[in-house]
C-alpha cells in the first residue's frame, strides 16, 4: 500500500504552518504523530494535495502544572510523555489510567495529544478525557488564537470545530475538585483495539454526599458524550447501590450507539450500564478514601 502523491511542507514556525494551511486550504492535512493519518493515506482514503509536517515547530511539546493546579499540555506532546508524567499521575490519575489503554506502546510513543483531539475518533480515550475533565482547547489560526471548551470542540464523528486554516496548540485541564474520586473502565476485544465502549467518572464527595458528578462515555455515540442526566441523579445524594445502578441505567438510555462488525448497538448499551456501575462505585470509594 502506498499513499497518493502529495506536496510535503515542513514549516519551522507556527505562523508558517498557518500560512501553508491558508495556501492549500481544504486540500491540506497536518502531520503530527501520523498514527491516524498515515494509515488513511496508505489506504487512499485521503488524497490531500499537501502534508504540512508541524514536528519542527518549537514550543508545542510540554506538560506544565500551573500554580492553580491546572495542567497545560502542548499539542505535540506524545501520549507516552503524558502517560509517564509524574504530575499527571499525581494530579490527574484518571488521565494517567486512560492513557495506558491508548492503542499500543509504539503508537503512544508517536501519537500526539493535539492529533488525537483533532482526529476526534468517538472511540478514542483523549477526546473523552477532554470532555470529562472540562478541558479547554487553544486553537491558532490566521486571525489569532481562540479557546474552546471540549464540549464545543467535539462536533461529531471525526469532526471538530477546527476550520481548514487552524491548528490545535494546547490543551488545558482545570484542577480536579478537592478529594475527588475517579473511575475509568473500557472494554475492547483485544488489548490495544479501539474500545467497544468506555466510561469515565469523577465524583466530588463531601460529608458523605456527592457534591459534583461527571460521567463521560466513548465508543457509543457520534462523539464522546457526557451523561448529564445521570450526573444530576447523583448530586446531593449519599452512596446507595440502587442509586448507582439507576445512574448507570440512565447513562445507558442517553446513548445512541451503532451496530457494526464488532458489536451490536444493544451490546454496547449493555456494556455502558455495566461499566458505568463499576466506574461509579470505584469513584465513590476513592472519594471516601476507601480505594487507592
Amino acid at each position: 500500500m502506498k499513499p497518493p502523491v502529495f506536496a510535503y511542507v515542513r514549516p519551522g514556525t507556527l505562523d508558517a504552518a498557518i500560512a501553508a494551511l491558508a495556501c492549500y486550504g481544504e486540500e491540506a492535512k497536518i502531520l503530527a504523530g501520523g498514527q491516524s493519518l498515515v494509515p488513511l493515506l496508505n489506504f487512499r482514503m485521503l488524497r490531500p494535495a499537501a502534508l504540512i509536517d508541524i514536528n519542527r515547530i518549537p514550543g508545542l511539546d510540554y506538560v506544565v502544572e500551573s500554580e492553580d493546579g491546572s495542567l497545560q499540555v502542548g499539542a505535540l506532546t506524545r501520549h507516552r510523555t503524558l502517560e509517564t508524567s509524574p504530575v499527571v499521575k499525581d494530579r490527574f490519575p484518571i488521565l494517567n489510567a486512560a492513557l495506558a489503554h491508548v492503542a499500543h506502546l509504539a503508537i503512544r510513543n508517536r501519537g500526539t495529544i493535539g492529533g488525537s483531539l483533532s482526529h476526534a475518533d468517538p472511540a478514542a480515550e483523549l477526546p473523552m478525557m477532554a470532555l470529562l475533565l472540562d478541558a479547554e482547547i487553544a486553537i491558532a489560526g490566521p486571525n489569532g488564537t481562540r479557546v474552546l471548551a471540549a464540549r464545543d470542540f467535539l462536533v461529531g464523528t471525526l469532526a471538530t470545530a477546527l476550520t481548514e486554516d487552524e491548528i490545535v496548540t494546547q490543551v488545558a485541564f482545570p484542577p480536579l475538585p478537592a478529594a475527588a474520586g475517579w473511575g475509568f473502565e473500557e472494554f475492547a476485544q483485544r488489548s490495544g483495539d479501539f474500545a467497544l465502549a468506555g466510561v469515565g467518572a469523577v465524583l466530588g464527595v463531601r460529608d458523605g454526599r456527592c457534591v459534583e458528578a461527571r460521567i463521560a462515555l466513548m465508543g457509543v455515540d457520534e462523539t464522546a458524550i457526557r451523561a448529564t442526566q445521570a450526573e444530576r441523579l447523583l448530586v446531593g445524594e449519599r452512596y446507595d447501590p440502587d442509586l448507582v445502578r439507576a445512574a448507570a441505567t440512565n447513562a445507558r438510555a442517553a446513548i445512541n450507539p451503532n451496530s457494526d462488525l464488532r458489536a451490536s448497538a444493544e451490546y454496547r448499551r449493555h456494556l455502558v450500564a455495566a461499566l458505568a456501575e463499576r466506574v461509579l462505585v470505584a469513584a465513590w470509594r476513592r472519594a471516601e478514601g476507601r480505594l487507592a
